[in-house]
């Protein structure tokens, strides 16, 4: 059994959790630790005890430690992708390319610890010298997903060791198994003292709670439902903890009259149904110009009749399974609300038989929609995209704008007035031109406006905003 790390101990948990493949419910993954409240404030009491040392370390020790576990994660990347794959069901490319990611986060933050900077500004009063400096929260709360289960971790874990922070990190309950390889990874890459980062793997109603309820957890980033994202917000706030949330997403790509349409059919397609459509960033809402409609919804059922849904594993694949059974119900869900409402199923949302049993569903694209529609309102997270017929320009952006979420948002267009104007009025955190709304850097800031997001933005430069706080002194010279 997989164990929970613990004050720098393996440790057993309450209970066993079965790690179990969406490609073939007959392959459990592994047996996991499921840890209590009490071995989670277990945790955060011991990275509260050893905060106060590794934020006391130098740059260079912490900027060392992470490149040698970047360096191990991308020479595992195969193995590594292949448990991943296992675990939530992308495709053996899409896993080996998460764990890619999460290995040059790891990499792009070890420079990062020895970029962190400040600044000396002129006082207005005669002999005193005024200093800004960016110190360590202390111990962070780090509380991921199940869609991401290697590179959302890396990419939290990674900024709050660098600039100094003690970790208390729970995974999602759905995917324990890259989680537990990461942290193994952490934990030997050596120079971490007992403490500083600490493993517990549980349900969010146990072991999520404590991390937003302590006092000791001065700062708590948080992906995962909007639902989620509010309550633990409240309770951090209540406290006055700082809080970083990443939440839901309904993301419209529009695709104008003067788009390429090969290109405009590979960018919605690659956007909304790659990785199962399960990205927070996928283009859930495609909003189509008249002139080209007819055309792209063709265009768009012929690629998707082309791809191989099949075995995470299997050669080929170019969409694995649904992560779970709960998931693919409500995508099932989503779909006959969206025809009960008027909207027609061009194609695909069946389910589908494989050589081994697994939660298939076919790509759907679901056409003559509004933008009214509950499957327009809310965040299906499936394979699963609607098509919203209008006049023009003018019409399209209203409509991309018109909803309580702002994570991404793209447009696919040869007019540089539009891309423009576009890029300006988009109410979404990131704007995608001519590229899938589901593609981000890890060099980057990332996040959204409205209920997508609260707080600072994850990735590149700006993670610092969310894992440091600023401190100004003053001196008589």
């Amino acid at each position: 059994m997989n164990k929970n790390f613990i004050a720098g101990e393996w440790l057993e948990g309450a209970d066993i959790n079965l790690n179990i493949n969406p490609s073939d419910t007959n392959d459990v993954v592994g047996e996991y630790a499921r840890a209590d409240a009490s071995q989670a404030a277990m945790a955060v009491d011991a990275a509260f005890e050893a905060a106060p040392s590794w934020a006391r370390s130098t740059a260079e020790v912490r900027g060392d430690a992470l490149d040698r576990i970047g360096t191990e994660i991308l020479a595992r990347r195969e193995e590594l992708g292949r448990l991943l794959a296992r675990e939530e069901g992308k495709t053996l490319p899409e896993g080996i390319g998460e764990v890619v990611r999460a290995g040059r986060v790891f990499k792009f933050f070890a420079g990062e610890a020895l970029r962190l900077s400040g600044e000396r500004l002129a006082s207005i009063r005669l002999g005193v010298e005024a200093d800004v400096r960016r110190e360590p929260e202390g111990v962070v709360g780090i509380i991921t997903p199940w869609n991401f289960p290697i590179a959302i971790p890396a990419w939290k874990i990674a900024p709050a060791l660098a600039f100094g922070n003690a970790v208390v990190f729970k995974p999602a309950d759905l995917v324990p198994g890259s989680a537990w390889a990461l942290a193994e990874i952490i934990v030997r890459a050596g120079a971490l003292p007992s403490g500083v980062f600490n493993l517990v793997m549980g349900p969010g109603s146990k072991v999520g709670d404590v991390f937003a309820k302590s006092k000791k957890v001065r700062a708590l980033t948080f992906t995962g439902s909007t639902g989620t994202g509010r309550s633990i917000g409240m309770t951090c706030m209540e406290r006055g903890a700082k809080v970083q949330l990443e939440m839901g997403g309904k993301n419209p790509l529009i695709i104008l009259d003067d788009a390429d349409l090969n290109q405009a059919v590979e960018v919605a397609v690659s956007g909304s149904f790659f990785s199962t459509g399960q990205r927070c960033t996928a283009s859930s809402r495609l909003i189509v110009q008249d002139g080209i409609h007819d055309q792209f919804v063709e265009a768009v059922i012929k690629r998707l009749s082309s791809l191989k849904v099949d075995h995470a594993l299997s050669e080929g694949c170019d969409m694995g399974p649904v992560v779970s059974q709960a998931q693919l119900k409500q995508d099932c869900d989503y779909i006959k609300s969206a025809q009960e409402e008027g909207g027609e199923l061009a194609y695909g949302g069946e389910l589908l038989t494989r050589g081994t049993p697994g939660f298939y569903l076919s790509p759907a694209l679901i056409t003559e929609t509004t933008n009214q529609m509950r499957i327009n309102r809310e965040e299906v997270f499936g394979p699963v995209a609607s098509v919203i017929r209008v006049k023009d320009y003018e019409e399209a952006v209203t409509l991309a704008n018109d909803t309580e979420f702002g994570l991404s948002s793209g447009i696919c267009t040869t007019s540089l007035k539009h891309s423009s104007d576009f890029k300006q009025r988009s109410t979404a955190g990131m704007v995608m031109v001519n590229v899938p709304t589901a593609g981000v850097d890890y060099n980057a800031p990332f996040g959204g406006r409205k209920n997508s997001s609260y707080g600072p933005r994850e990735q590149g430069g700006y993670a610092k905003e969310f894992y440091t706080s600023v401190k100004t002194t003053y001196t008589l010279a």
